[in-house]
């Protein structure tokens, strides 16, 4: 059963969307990207998550773009092809989900991870469409394998989520004071007070 949203739906056609990778991809042949490097765009306002995540991933081998808001997002994409969106929910002047709105309207078939401390998110990710929603702080390698996934998946799978038909969806609770997660718990040091 599909949760009811406020998206309206999607504007571009499939075979535009599909015209639109197909130019791109041929444009970003005569660049210096290598065929093989998955473009990500980054949207977080927080600067040290925006610039661990892009450690990370460049590290693994991936094309990283970083936005600080949802706004500076969109003004990137209005010029650059991505592969994958990982985007923060909470941000000043475009938020995450009205980020994520139109992006999907525009790419619908480029794959939005949410990334969030903002609880109870899922009902609405899994109804709007998202391809995985993942809490902070984050367990990269689960992140990581999301990325990968998300990646392959065919075309076919990722309009039957937009569309709220049965599809893979990823969602993982944050890992507080995991030894895999980006950000630890204050509450995993105990602090000494002094009297």
């Amino acid at each position: 059963m599909k949760a009811a949203t406020k998206f309206p739906s999607r504007k571009r056609s499939i075979a535009e969307e599909q015209s639109t990778r197909d130019a791109s991809a041929t444009a970003n042949a005569t660049t210096t990207k290598p065929p093989d490097r998955h473009r990500i765009l980054l949207v977080d306002d927080d600067a040290s998550v925006r610039g661990s995540l892009q450690d990370v991933l460049v590290e693994e081998g991936y094309l990283v773009i970083p936005a600080n808001d949802g706004q500076h997002a969109l003004e990137i994409v209005a010029s650059t092809s991505f592969d994958l969106v990982l985007l923060d929910l909470n941000m000043p002047r475009k938020n995450g989900w009205d980020t994520f709105e139109r992006l999907s309207a525009e790419h619908p078939l480029v794959p939005v991870i949410l990334i969030t401390a903002k609880p109870n998110q899922l009902f609405t990710a899994v109804g709007a469409g998202v391809g995985a929603l993942l809490e902070k702080p984050l367990d990269i390698p689960h992140l990581l394998t999301t990325i990968r996934r998300l990646l392959t998946e065919s075309s076919e799978a990722r309009l039957r989520r937009l569309v709220g038909r049965e599809a893979p969806f990823d969602y993982r609770p944050s890992h507080v004071g995991s030894k895999n997660s980006l950000v630890k718990s204050a509450e995993t040091k105990p602090q000494k007070r002094h009297v």
